[in-house]
């Protein structure tokens, strides 16, 4: 019998042809060949899909009844000839129009099976308007016989679909008009099994975006430090640490560790243990512990060895018969079961509706709370000052907030409707009550009164009554008796929620007086709370209590407080106020608080102030127009004030305050010069702008010090600096009032008052470097070559002046003062190019030269070596300034080069030491001028007090030793002296081999040689160098051989010239000669007492009392020394 396609008949055609047989006789012939799919079969899939699993007992009818599946179907397609074959599209159209409805969806749900999904089937039964329920009535079954069917969808009006499920089986009553139970109950079924899958899938959708934001909230420095270093190991992930604390837990409460997982419960209160949905909503729930611990050792199968694996029939392997043949499948179950089960489906199916309104109510409120607050900063307060809102974003940052956890983030957000409440208290009370219950330890409890943060302040918010809400904010503040950091982030954030929610009126009558309690509590993590909410509550108050009771709240906590953590907080936040302050009446009390907290004495305190406070003052004076016009003239006077009070004694402590808060307002002056230039409304952002170099600012104290953030971004300061430099190269400063006060008034002014310093004051010479050189590295390097360097005298005007005016004697020339260490370490170390170099390589020779020809005191030139050798780049650069000495033809300059060499030394590696300095020295030591020889004796001596190296050691012990015992060197007081000037220096810190052997071996041949110096004056000379020496290695660890045979003698010797010198000091020698032979005698006896201490042992108080007071008097100067041992009379 040749087989009909079904498609191209009409209904009653269908009929006519069902009514002589029920089944199509499909077998096949032999002649129909092998078996397998037909050639064209458009229902075969592609080579590289999964064949199509074939449900060949399905028993789902058409809405009209018909007993054709989409398999039976698709089998009657097939067993035609070739040219009958009819396209996947073509019969989905056709059962589609022909309201075969299940019959469409079996074929769908067959066609995804496969992998091949038909946009058609797909599009129609995603559409909900396709299943809404036809007011009018059924079509009879007789009209359907015979008939045309008409379309269902376009008679009567349309009522709102109530549901998915609901609804698609309402569009199918209409149509049903069969009267099996079974078949009816088995169609509800297949329905609900389809809408259960299909919420399922939006719920699991839903769960996996947040999951994935879950996990993807690894902080951004771990993620690059990990990127950066791979061989560390990766951190942990949010979602790992959640999902391996439940599994602990778990494993404690199955164990019976009910305090430890107790304990643990309370150290996690982020996570609710109770659910595994808190871990990851889309995460199946992995085995205990125990079971990952037996599974650990066995090997995971490889993903090459795993494959999806499924059975299918091919069309063409059927009988032709085994389709049309098949009777519908009886149904095991009764009646009342598949009730029961459509029933429990359809609870599923609801659960899962509001899970997913649930959950994407929450992503959408979630998105709305950050957009607002957001924009709520920006639109509810209307600032006059107008910060950038990259500086507006970090004075901010320094509002310590807590908003990334599941706590912060309830506090974060208050609810504003009945319906939010309710919501709000569902998601909190699952954590409130179990603390509730196990409540018993002082853990336990801080963490429920963290639980209760979010309600207090949504009552607080919404209360209509102010007593309850004063009684509630009141306790908030004194919810938990010693907030930690955490703690007070929480309540923090809570505070700042309630004040963006209510507005500044509620904020002033509400909050600030619950601050003003606690102002003077006994615990300083409650007044650090108060500080704290000054700052972050100060952009939603209104601008007249900012400026009068918050600044008074908190200058009274900065002068009272004794606390140093909470006077930092007290600074930030008066950094904050700063920044959103208007009142210009205030800048006098902000000047004046800015000086009181500079002069705290912790560090921390200070810290603040140069990182939040003077940035954020001097973002309000720019806007107020004072900040070169008063702010900067007001701190150089009160440096200049201090320098006239100082004649006799500088106050180094507030010269200091003084200079930082200059240099920590560089940047934002610099910043005013560039927004106040000519060329500033030229400045565009598109094109072509390089990238600031890392090296040319600076690198700042805080975000706030930073000139891009000042000028509100990277791109916008460099167009800046590229014009910046141009005008300064080309068209000058003219009609440029910033850079000309700069130029005109604050440069003269620095150096002159740099002119006034001392030049051995190396504080103040360390600060005013300091400040030059961040000066001249922010103001740029033509700034520095053609307006900087302009005030400093040029190394030719240093030699004229120093032939005029150098007076010596007085010390008032300019190579006295400041100026060229300044000069030298401040402005020309700025820039390190080649030229640069040689330029300070220059100025540091014709200085060293100039001072030596005119006999002129060292000191700026040591103030100047001190400083640049402090950082070893310089060292080789310094070496070679020296080595210009070494071989300068002027004996002068050899013996400045030679004594420069001391300095250099202790800061030098040994292998510069080695290869460049003694070399120098060893050269300088055979010079033909004597003086010049004794000029290397301290710098041999730091070279024995500093170096490690033995051989380099005995090349200085050589040298030194042919300096003693030289024939010609016999009578040469000014070098015995020097020598015994260095010895008793580098003696207690030398090697005590090189003590032992050299040092006090040579003391005591000089104290001999001195018994017999027939001139009184060398001998009163060469008596107070060894006084002090001995005086120095007394306190050292001496040996038993060296005592008796060196130092014992020695002092004997020095004894017998204090009994014609000085007889007083002879009682101090006597008292030392003596202890040190009861020690000798002693350790004849045992051993056991160690070396011995002279200096610590000596007999009597009043003996060690007059020892000291006789030390004091001669350590002074070495007239009065020469006096003290004048012979009496």
């Amino acid at each position: 019998m040749a087989s009909v396609n079904p498609f191209n008949l009409s209904d009653s055609e269908e009929e006519a042809e069902r009514r002589p047989n029920d089944t199509v006789d499909t077998e096949r012939s032999p002649s129909d060949g092998a078996p397998g799919p037909p050639p064209g079969n458009p229902f075969s899939p592609p080579a590289d899909a999964e064949p199509p699993t074939l449900l060949l007992s399905s028993n789902r009818t058409s809405p009209s009844g018909e007993g054709m599946s989409a398999s039976a179907a698709a089998t009657s397609a097939m067993a035609g000839s070739s040219e009958a074959r009819v396209s996947v599209d073509t019969i989905a159209a056709q059962l589609l129009r022909d309201q075969y409805i299940l019959t469409a969806l079996e074929f769908h749900t067959e066609l995804l099976e496969a992998g091949r999904e038909l946009p058609r089937l797909r599009d129609y039964f995603s559409n909900p308007g396709n299943f809404e329920r036809q007011s009018g009535t059924p079509p009879a079954k007789d009209q359907a016989a015979g008939n045309k069917r008409q379309d269902w969808t376009t008679g009567g009006s349309l009522q709102p679909d109530r549901a998915g499920s609901i609804s698609t089986l309402d569009s199918l009553d209409f149509a049903r008009y069969s009267d099996d139970g079974n078949r009816e109950s088995d169609e509800r079924v297949a329905v609900l099994e389809f809408e259960l899958r299909k919420a399922k899938e939006t719920i699991q959708a839903l769960r996996a975006n947040l999951t994935q934001a879950a996990e993807s909230e690894v902080p951004s420095q771990e993620r690059k430090n990990f990127k950066s270093s791979p061989e560390v190991q990766e951190p942990i992930r949010p979602l790992e640490k959640r999902a391996l604390n439940f599994l602990v837990n778990e494993y404690l409460l199955k164990n019976e560790y009910k305090l430890s997982s107790i304990t643990f419960s309370d150290e996690n209160d982020d996570q609710d243990f109770e659910l595994w949905d808190d871990v990851g909503l889309n995460i199946p729930k992995p085995p205990d512990l125990l079971q990952l611990y037996r599974n650990c050792g066995s090997p995971l199968p490889s993903p090459r060895d795993v494959a999806d694996v499924s059975v299918g029939v091919d069309f063409g392997d059927l009988p032709g018969n085994c389709i049309a043949q098949e009777t519908p499948r009886k149904l095991d179950l009764t009646q009342q079961q598949q009730t029961e089960v459509v029933q429990e489906l359809e609870y599923q199916i609801s659960l899962l509706n509001n899970e997913k309104q649930s959950l994407a109510e929450q992503i959408k409120k979630l998105q709305r709370c950050v957009c607002a607050y957001i924009s709520g900063l920006a639109e509810e307060q209307r600032l006059k000052v107008k910060l950038s809102p990259a500086f507006q974003q970090a004075l901010l940052s320094f509002c310590r907030m807590c908003s990334d956890s599941r706590l912060g983030a309830e506090v974060s957000r208050i609810a504003d409707s009945e319906e939010s409440v309710m919501l709000m208290l569902g998601r909190c009370l699952p954590h409130i009550v179990p603390n509730v219950l196990l409540a018993k330890r002082e853990r336990m409890v801080t963490h429920l009164c963290q639980e209760l943060i979010p309600l207090i302040l949504c009552t607080a918010c919404l209360h209509p009554e102010p007593k309850e809400r004063d009684q509630l904010l009141h306790i908030l503040f004194n919810l938990i008796k010693r907030p930690d950091d955490e703690q007070r982030q929480m309540i923090l954030t809570g505070c700042v929620a309630f004040a963006r929610h209510v507005g500044p009126t509620r904020v002033e009558a509400e909050l600030l007086p619950q601050c003003w309690e606690q102002i003077n509590h006994k615990y300083p993590e409650r007044r650090l709370l108060v500080a704290e909410s000054c700052g972050a509550l100060a952009p939603y108050l209104p601008k007249e209590i900012r400026s009068s009771l918050v600044l008074s709240m908190l200058q009274q906590m900065l002068t009272e407080d004794k606390a140093d953590m909470v006077r930092e907080a007290v600074v930030k936040s008066l950094g904050i106020i700063m920044g959103y302050i208007d009142d210009p009446d205030k800048y006098s009390q902000g000047f004046e608080l800015m000086l009181l907290s500079l002069g705290d004495p912790s560090e921390r305190v200070v810290s603040a102030v140069h990182q939040v406070f003077i940035p954020a003052f001097a973002a309000w004076t720019t806007e107020l127009g004072t900040l070169y016009t008063a702010l900067i003239p007001s701190l150089l006077a009160r440096i200049e004030k201090l320098l006239t009070q100082g004649e006799h004694g500088l106050d180094e402590h507030k010269l200091h305050i003084f200079l930082s808060a200059l240099q920590s307002l560089i940047p934002p002056l610099f910043a005013v010069v560039l927004q106040n230039a000519p060329f500033t409304s030229r400045a565009k952002l598109h094109g072509d702008i390089p990238a600031i170099e890392v090296t040319r600012f600076p690198r700042p104290a805080s975000p706030l010090q930073d000139v891009a953030t000042i000028i509100g971004s990277r791109e916008m300061l460099s167009a800046l600096l590229l014009l910046y430099d141009h005008q300064l190269e080309h068209e000058g400063t003219t009609g440029w009032e910033s850079l000309l006060w700069v130029v005109n008034q604050l440069l003269p002014q620095l150096i002159e008052i740099v002119g006034r310093i001392n030049v051995t004051s190396t504080t103040c010479v360390h600060e005013f470097s300091r400040f030059f050189w961040r000066f001249c590295r922010t103001f740029g390097k033509i700034f520095t070559n053609t307006k900087v360097k302009f005030f400093f005298p040029p190394p030719h005007q240093i030699m004229c002046s120093t032939h005029h005016s150098v007076d010596a004697s007085a010390g008032n020339g300019i190579l006295t003062k400041a100026t060229v260490p300044i000069y030298a370490t401040g402005v020309l170390t700025c820039y390190n190019q080649e030229e640069d170099r040689k330029l300070l390589v220059g100025f540091l020779e014709d200085v060293m030269t100039t001072l030596s020809l005119s006999h002129a005191p060292l000191d700026s030139l040591k103030a100047s070596f001190v400083e640049l050798g402090a950082n070893p780049v310089y060292h080789e650069l310094l070496l070679t300034v020296l080595w210009y000495g070494v071989v300068h033809t002027s004996a002068l300059v050899r013996c400045t080069a030679a004594r420069m060499f001391e300095l250099l030394v202790k800061g030098v590696n040994e292998t510069l030491v080695a290869q460049r300095v003694v070399p120098a020295l060893i050269t300088l030591s055979s010079d033909p001028e004597i003086s010049v020889r004794i000029s290397t004796i301290p710098a041999f001596g730091t070279i024995m007090e500093t170096v490690t190296q033995k051989e380099l050691l005995e090349r200085v012990k050589m040298q030194l030793a042919s300096f003693l015992e030289d024939p010609q060197y016999q009578d040469q007081h000014s070098l015995h002296m020097e020598i015994i000037r260095t010895f008793g220096r580098v003696g207690p810190n030398a090697e005590p081999r090189f003590r032992d052997e050299f040092v006090l071996p040579h003391l005591h041949k000089l104290a001999l040689a001195n018994n017999s110096q027939a001139a009184e004056s060398k001998r009163i000379d060469i008596a107070t160098q060894l006084f002090e020496a001995y005086s120095a290695l007394s306190c050292c660890f001496i040996s038993e051989e060296v005592m008796v045979n060196h130092f014992l003698p020695g002092l004997r010797c020095l004894r017998a010239d204090m009994e014609q010198l000085s007889p007083e000091h002879e009682v101090i020698l006597s008292s030392m000669i003596k202890e040190c032979e009861i020690k000798v005698e002693n350790r004849g006896m045992s051993d056991a007492q160690g070396s011995m201490s002279i200096a610590s042992s000596l007999v009597g108080e009043d003996a060690k009392t007059k020892f000291l007071s006789k030390m004091g008097q001669l350590t002074t100067s070495g007239a009065m020394l020469a006096n003290v041992f004048q012979r009496k009379k």
